[in-house]
């Protein structure tokens, strides 16, 4: 099988043909959308507009979403896993958007919430992205009923598609909605990985499955960011292989709830893990690979602007030659393990507000390098990132195909 774009007959909303991104990927039983806003072609005024209050901005971008599933064969049942990105200045309102959310996939489905600094159409106070399988995947564990931080609550956790576990966004609040370890980072982000690991031997995993760790933590956290370093060593990285997974951070000025200085998605896999690294030896020290192969799944880290041997960061100002960079680490990645871009099955880019006005530059990038059916595609801004130079990081996942040498040479030595 091949990935497909779902290209449904209508989509009222916009001309949704000749952009770097797909509306979404089908692979069998399987689906995934590209994020959506509220966003809709405005005819008299010829561009794409977004208004309206948080219940009426969710009402759209939960509609669109449904709309490309079912056009695919689909339906609000088969969702696995829901990805909200809420703006700084939507937060706010965050209960209204999931009243929606759960009025429409009810509370099933794992969900993760990503605050962001803002979306690249500015009135924009939410971004929704969908996993979905038929028949909704498995519940793994049910959605609690217990408050977390006032509105937030921890969501199911759920297998989807290849073995591919997800847990909900993993915040230092604790059962009494309690911010723990105020002002100290590093103890909380301790906290969340341990928290993390209890949900993953709730369901018979360890954090030894963990493929992917992505962070967002505030600017402030930078100067202390490198000793979670000694954290992750020891907690993670601990399976026969001795796999550390892919990660990624991301700088938001403001996270969950006042006192939150870092959360973190983490998925994991019930397949063995195998690294896949095309010779970057800057890896060898880190407490994250590259990329992950996970069954037919390549997850991989955050990409930036980098040069893999001096670790220098590059075209510092420039977004269009930084993402010339970025891609084409990716692409070496991929064509490393006989993979192509067709193959290329999500990527989740963020942007650094000031380098919004030159986002543009990116899409050019991927019209290059990239190529149809075009990956499912979310775009967020965020307030910077690790290394102050960089303007762009890009989370990227590719799915091997079914008689690829890596798949089924893997099955042969199985049945051996």
């Amino acid at each position: 099988m091949t990935l497909n774009a779902i290209k449904p007959a209508e989509f009222p909303w916009f001309p949704y043909e000749g952009f770097t991104f797909c509306l979404g990927l089908t692979e069998g039983d399987d689906a995934w959308t590209s994020g959506h806003t509220s966003a809709r072609q405005d005819a008299a005024l010829g561009k794409m507009t977004v208004n309206g209050t948080m219940t009426e901005q969710a009402e759209i971008a939960y509609q669109k979403t449904l709309a490309i599933l079912e056009a695919a064969g689909f339906t609000a049942d088969d969702v696995t896993r829901i990805t909200e990105n809420v703006t700084k200045a939507g937060m706010h309102a965050y209960e209204d958007q999931a009243a929606v959310r759960r009025r429409i996939y009810g509370d099933r489905p794992t969900v993760r919430t990503v605050a962001v600094e803002r979306l690249v159409r500015r009135n924009a106070w939410l971004e929704v992205e969908l996993h979905a399988t038929k028949g909704g995947g498995e519940t793994l564990v049910a959605t609690s009923t217990e408050p977390q931080a006032g509105t937030f609550r921890p969501s199911a956790i759920t297998e989807g598609a290849h073995g591919v576990v997800y847990l909900p966004t993993v915040v230092p609040i604790d059962e009494n909605g309690e911010v723990v370890f105020p002002g100290d980072f590093v103890a909380q982000y301790r906290y969340i990985l341990e928290k993390a690991g209890e949900m993953l031997e709730s369901v018979g995993l360890t954090l030894g499955h963990a493929v992917t760790t992505f962070d967002y933590s505030t600017p402030e956290t930078r100067d202390v960011y490198r000793k979670t370093h000694w954290v992750r060593k020891e907690l993670l990285g601990q399976n026969k292989n001795g796999v550390f997974p892919g990660a990624g951070g991301i700088l938001m000025s403001e996270l969950h709830a006042p006192g939150v200085m870092v959360a973190m998605d983490v998925t994991a896999s019930r397949h063995e893990l195998d690294v896949v690294n095309p010779g970057w030896s800057r890896y060898d020290t880190l407490t994250y690979a590259p990329g992950i192969k996970a069954g037919r799944m390549l997850f991989m880290s955050g990409f930036a602007s980098l040069d893999m041997e001096s670790q220098k960061a590059l075209h510092d100002g420039d977004l269009g030659k930084q993402a010339e960079v970025t891609y084409g680490a990716i692409v070496h990645l991929l064509e490393h393990e006989g993979l192509t871009p067709a193959d290329l099955l999500e990527t989740t880019e963020y942007c650094v507000e000031s380098y919004v006005g030159d986002y543009k530059a990116v899409a050019e990038v991927r019209e290059r390098l990239l190529t149809a059916p075009w990956p499912a595609s979310t775009g967020a801004l965020c307030h910077s990132l690790l290394r102050p130079e960089f303007g762009l990081e890009v989370f990227p996942t590719a799915l091997y195909p079914e008689d690829h040498p890596r798949i089924t040479g893997s099955a042969a030595a199985t049945e051996a």
